[in-house]
């Protein structure tokens, strides 16, 4: 028998500067994983977090 798929999915948070900046001090995007309600938030999830490569608090964004 099959499991139910569930409502709380697991997704990959990316770095945006880390992304779109080549001149940065160390190679390597910051990535985090977190879950969300589907049902609840359809659309792409974006938050403020801590980027390591970075060495400040930047926007990440939800990739696929």
């Amino acid at each position: 028998m099959a499991a139910k798929k569930g409502v709380r999915i697991i997704i990959t948070l990316e770095c945006t500067e880390c992304r779109t900046n080549s001149n940065k001090r160390s190679s390597g995007v910051s990535r985090y994983t977190t879950k969300k309600n589907r049902r609840n938030t359809t659309s792409r999830l974006e938050l403020k977090k801590f980027c390591t490569h970075c060495n400040k608090h930047t926007v990440h964004k939800e990739i696929k």
